[in-house]
């Protein structure tokens, strides 16, 4: 009896075992292993990411400036793939069997059961050809893409590019973003990635056995729609930037143009630039690549990045702290004998001026003037001197240099602008007075300002005293929204009543004075001419200016590396762009515009400058080839191409 009810528990603990098996072989196959539920969902259903379109980039008048391009990604689940015919589908999208094989193992070492990237971007016009075909490629399936289109091909550094994610890009965004996505690399693409890239969407898909789409499940019940990007209206005037792009074809420099009133910017040219559509596409790798050795650097942003001595243009500031540090007014003059020669210093004045007062000072760029403005203040002051230079800077400051303006884009220098302690440093002494320095004076010792803030100079000078933070964007999506620090206005430190003799200084120096050629009929130009010296080859040429004197619309800053000049080249591009803001039209004999439209100043280019050493390397993708680029990097001395603010002593200087 007792073995009986042995064989009866025996019994039963076997078949309870296999019990539980079979139990926890069914948890693991439908709770824990998602293979086999992948595949039978993929034969019947088909979830498929829906990318939303980015927001489109407009001008101020409503023009587009960015639009987006349907493209496609094929894709592939490799478990599904069999029986295709492989050499149509290779002939269709342009690559051979052995690249084929490569992406297939590439996908399947990803997942055999998930959807990966066969081939990217696919035109259009390809994918229409495709399309035909698709029920021959058991596994393979298309997703709607967009990349941007620039119409008119203008404001590259402006606008800015897109490109694929990294890690990096995925791990801060916490999930957002998943591979294969795209975000913004430069530019307002890059500043206002939130805004632009929308929401994506999920669409569950119906297919047959022959991966042939039949409409959507449940009706749709279960998709998410993908959510279009917001639109940005920017400040820029496209057909003013379409002209200052043209002039400024073979020239190194820049271009910016602000509204004084609101800080909006209504022109960024940096030249050299580039066609923004070759950022775009499966040729992308390659274009960039081509930019990024051109010695020239169309990639470089200059008006946020470059930083120059800025000559001329300083001395308008110059007067201006000066009078409202109260050590010179209107009246105040200095006898110019051709030079500033003090105490050892010797700056050189470009003529003799005799006895000189401010808006003098001001018509002929008068250095000497300046000098002796700089001596009395850091030298006359009732304090050591480089408490004076600490209160002189500070002046400075208020006006936007030393430091970025906060512009919407990312990437901005805030230019040069020594400190009392540097001095102190170089001198090994805090005993030095102006004459060590007194370059500064002029614009040409330690200081280095971007163009934007020249051209931002030029706008708190247009409206006597403030000035509102440069931007690019007016409004954010349908409601034109504005950023809040874009509205907030920012005193530069002097009383409006000071501005007026500079301005009448500046009316003149355009009315008869060294832009006479470039007066504009009709138009009150304020402006100021300037040459800026250069120890790496020729000046750089300079203007600076707002238009009209009363109620400006326009204030604008010319910057043309290695031309010399700033009467002759720099003054016509800004009488030219400034016509065109405010009527529409450009009266400059055309022979003035013809000689600025054609000119080429380029500097001459190193022979081991150009390009690094390549190896061409034949890719299996049809009629493309891959340019593989050697680890050597160019020579340092390479960057000269491009003319920082140069921190050695100018010859004329003595202490």
């Amino acid at each position: 009896m007792n073995s009986f009810f042995e064989r009866k528990y025996i019994i039963q603990g076997v078949i309870l075992i296999i019990a539980l098996t079979l139990v926890a072989r069914l948890f693991f196959l439908q709770i824990i292993d998602d293979s086999y539920l992948l595949s039978a969902n993929n034969n019947v259903l088909r979830k498929v990411i829906e990318y939303p379109a980015r927001g489109v980039v407009l001008d101020r008048n409503g023009e587009i400036l960015v639009q987006n391009e349907p493209v496609y990604d094929l894709m592939v689940i490799p478990k599904e793939a069999k029986n295709i015919d492989t050499l149509l589908l290779c002939k269709l999208i342009g690559i051979d069997k052995e690249n084929f094989i490569k992406r297939m193992k590439k996908a399947r070492d990803h997942s055999p059961f998930r959807a990966s990237i066969f081939e990217k971007l696919i035109p259009k016009e390809t994918f229409a050809v495709l399309q035909e075909h698709m029920d021959k490629f058991n596994g393979f399936y298309t997703i709607d893409r967009n990349i941007r289109s620039y119409p008119d091909s203008i404001a590259a550094q402006f606008l800015g590019y897109i490109q694929e994610v990294n890690d990096k890009d995925i791990e801060r965004s916490k999930g957002f973003y998943r591979s294969g996505d795209y975000i913004g690399a430069s530019g307002v693409e890059r500043s206002y990635e939130e805004l632009l890239r929308g929401t994506r969407g999920v669409k569950n898909q119906m297919v047959d056995a022959l991966n042939r789409p039949k409409g959507s499940f449940m009706d749709g019940k279960y998709d998410t729609l993908a959510i279009a990007g917001d639109g940005l209206i920017s400040s820029l005037d496209k057909e003013v930037q379409l002209l200052a792009e043209k002039l400024m074809r073979n020239k190194l420099g820049s271009v910016v143009a602000i509204e004084p009133a609101t800080g909006e910017i209504l022109t960024y040219v940096s030249s050299p630039s580039y066609n923004p559509n070759l950022m775009v596409g499966r040729e992308r790798g390659n274009n960039y690549m081509e930019m990024l050795y051109d010695p020239y650097k169309p990639m470089f942003n200059r008006p946020i990045q470059a930083s120059y001595p800025p000559g001329s243009v300083f001395k308008v500031v110059a007067a201006l702290t000066a009078q409202q540090a109260g050590v010179i007014n209107q009246q105040t003059t200095f006898y110019c004998p051709g030079g500033y020669y003090v105490n050892g210093a010797r700056m050189r004045c470009t003529h003799v001026d005799g006895s000189t007062g401010l808006v003098k000072s001001i018509q002929n760029s008068c250095n000497t003037y300046y000098g002796y403005v700089y001596a009395k203040m850091l030298d006359s002051r009732g304090m050591p001197s480089y408490k004076a230079y600490d209160l002189w800077r500070d002046g400075l400051t208020k006006f936007g240099l030393g430091s970025p303006l906060g512009i919407d884009l990312p990437g901005e220098k805030g230019g040069l602008l020594y400190t009392s302690d540097q001095y102190t440093k170089r001198f090994r002494s805090n005993k030095w007075r102006s004459t060590y320095n007194i370059s500064n004076s002029i614009g040409q010792g330690e200081i280095g300002i971007t163009p934007l803030q020249m051209a931002n100079i030029m706008a708190i000078v247009a409206n006597r005293g403030f000035y509102y933070r440069p931007h690019l964007i007016k409004g954010i999506g349908e409601e034109k929204i504005i950023k809040k620090e874009f509205t907030e206005k920012i005193w530069a430190g002097v009383d409006a009543k000071y501005y007026e003799p500079v301005i009448e200084g500046m009316s003149l120096a355009v009315s008869s004075g060294t832009a006479a050629a470039s007066r504009i009929p009709g138009i009150e130009m304020c402006g100021k001419t300037g040459t800026v010296q250069n120890p790496h080859g020729e000046n750089h040429a300079v203007f600076f200016a707002f238009a009209p004197r009363e109620n400006p619309k326009i204030a604008i800053a010319v910057f043309i590396e290695n031309a010399g000049y700033g009467g002759t080249w720099a003054a016509p591009i800004a009488s030219m762009l400034i016509e065109k803001y405010i009527r529409d039209t450009v009266s400059l004999p055309k022979h003035i515009q013809d000689r600025v439209l054609n000119a080429v100043i380029l500097p001459k280019v190193k022979t081991k400058d150009v390009k690094p050493e390549v190896k061409e390397k034949k890719d299996s993708t049809k009629n493309k080839t891959n340019t593989v680029k050697k680890a050597t990097v160019l020579d340092k001395n390479r960057n000269n191409l491009v003319v920082h603010h140069s921190q050695v002593r100018r010859n004329y200087e003595q202490r």
